[in-house]
């Protein structure tokens, strides 16, 4: 059985040892398809993706909050970035993901080549990603960094979780811009994240997991912070990357409507 034993601060690391693949802690008679996750009421919005860039390689959209990235394998779930995407661009192909709740900034390859090239620079670490969010409560510090490995929690899935013994290594950056103090004494922070790392659910299980989960985030956030906000207050600010063709360092911004 999965270790999940947790430890909540900053500067933590993962427990020496091999990882060892999820596949092989699967019980084989559990349903391991993306199918069995949990249900909700896809209603996604109206507004098209702004367009932020474009070239003949590669577009840059703005995604609106609550908009799938790519179509889900269930009925009333192809409305998603990259079907509204190939309404403008028919040759679209996604390079990187974000989470149905989260807005910002993404890259999308309009050719084979395009797309291996920044499939690859994503490997390498070589793309540049900064997002901004408003969680609940005051940090301690001012900035710091959350390094806990990161598990799919299986019975709960898609959510994550801390699991030091079967968790990939994720590694996160965190600088507090504004501290707020609403009239009711509701404490919130505008902080600015830095994934070094790319797993799933990353920067919300590290909020989380050091007392200050982002708002509105129907996953991890309870109570005050849940209800703080209508959406998931997590936003792709800024990415850069090379240029498939020209190798120029590209940079774009797109600041957060929370």
């Amino acid at each position: 059985m999965a270790s999940q034993n947790k430890k909540r601060g900053t500067g933590s690391a993962a427990k020496p040892g091999k990882n060892k693949p999820w596949k092989k802690k699967i019980p084989k008679d559990r349903d391991q398809t993306p199918s069995n996750l949990i249900e909700f009421d896809y209603q996604p919005p109206a507004e098209m993706p702004q367009t932020i860039y474009s070239d003949e390689q590669l577009v840059v959209f703005s995604k609106p909050s609550g908009l799938l990235s790519v179509p889900g394998t269930r009925p009333g779930r192809q409305d998603s970035l990259v079907s509204r995407a190939q309404t403008l661009f028919p040759t679209a192909r996604i390079v990187h993901r974000l989470d149905m709740d989260t807005s910002g900034l993404i890259v999308m390859a309009l050719n084979a080549e395009a797309h291996r090239n920044l499939s690859m620079q994503f490997e390498a670490r070589n793309i540049g990603k900064l997002y901004h969010a408003l969680v609940a409560g005051h940090p301690d510090d001012d900035q710091g960094v959350v390094e806990l490995p990161l598990f799919v929690d299986w019975p709960n899935r898609p959510k994550q979780m801390v699991d030091f013994e079967n968790g990939k290594p994720a590694k996160t950056e965190y600088k507090v811009i504004e501290r707020l103090e609403a009239n009711n004494g509701f404490k919130s922070a505008r902080i600015a994240l830095h994934p070094i790392t790319g797993r799933s659910h990353q920067l919300r299980v590290h909020m989380l997991e050091i007392g200050h989960p982002i708002l509105g985030d129907v996953f991890y956030a309870k109570n005050d912070a849940l209800a703080a906000s209508e959406r998931l207050c997590l936003h792709a600010s800024e990415l850069s990357f090379d240029h498939p063709v020209t190798n120029e360092r590209m940079s774009f911004s797109k600041e957060p409507d929370f």
